[in-house]
């Protein structure tokens, strides 16, 4: 039977098992063997990392033809306006090609665990919070598309892949679940 363990990625983790340089790594969190990340996330970013010993599920996560999507909690420097968030929803142009649209939107603060070390505030700054939902995952791609808005990131959280969400899973805290048998039971998962 295949294993699907969801973990919430602390910040400052390096989304491997392993590093010669002595960071922190999936390793240090989840204990199970043979299981690796479908897909990364940056070390400076939180939240949800799928890990598996599937290999087609792993693939069908990571790869962009599927179209996974990938939901974030994305705290930004100043208020972003209808300009900005249009500029996001019609897709950005970044050094390495126009990204595709995604489905952006102002929320409230979710309910999350504070940061350590926290963000830097900045008394003249104001903050605010938008979720943004990608099915690409170009390198950095939420901070690049955010900073050529004119709203650099300051904190970034993946809130759910696909069918899975991060729950109320507090930071270095995993689980595991049934794994799906094909990715038709993905479809159907998203389809709920």
């Amino acid at each position: 039977m295949s294993r699907l363990i969801l973990l919430n990625k602390p910040f400052n983790t390096l989304c491997q098992f392993t590093d010669a340089e002595g960071r922190p790594t999936l390793a240090d969190y989840v204990p199970i063997p043979n299981v690796y990340a479908a897909g990364r996330l940056d070390f400076d970013s939180e939240g949800l990392v799928i890990l598996t010993d599937a290999g087609w599920l792993q693939y069908h996560i990571a790869e962009p033809q599927h179209k996974l999507p990938k939901i974030y909690w994305v705290q930004v420097e100043r208020l972003p306006d209808e300009t900005a968030l249009a500029h996001l929803a019609r897709g950005v142009l970044l050094k390495d090609g126009l990204t595709l649209p995604a489905k952006v939107r102002p929320i409230e603060p979710p309910p999350i665990w504070e940061r350590e070390p926290p963000i830097r505030y900045r008394k003249s700054v104001p903050t605010a919070w938008l979720e943004l939902e990608i099915v690409e995952g170009k390198k950095r791609q939420i901070r690049r598309m955010t900073a050529a808005v004119g709203h650099p990131t300051l904190r970034l959280i993946r809130a759910a892949i696909g069918p899975w969400t991060l729950g109320d899973l507090q930071p270095g805290a995993w689980k595991e679940i049934p794994c799906p048998r094909d990715p038709q039971d993905i479809l159907k998962k998203r389809e709920r």
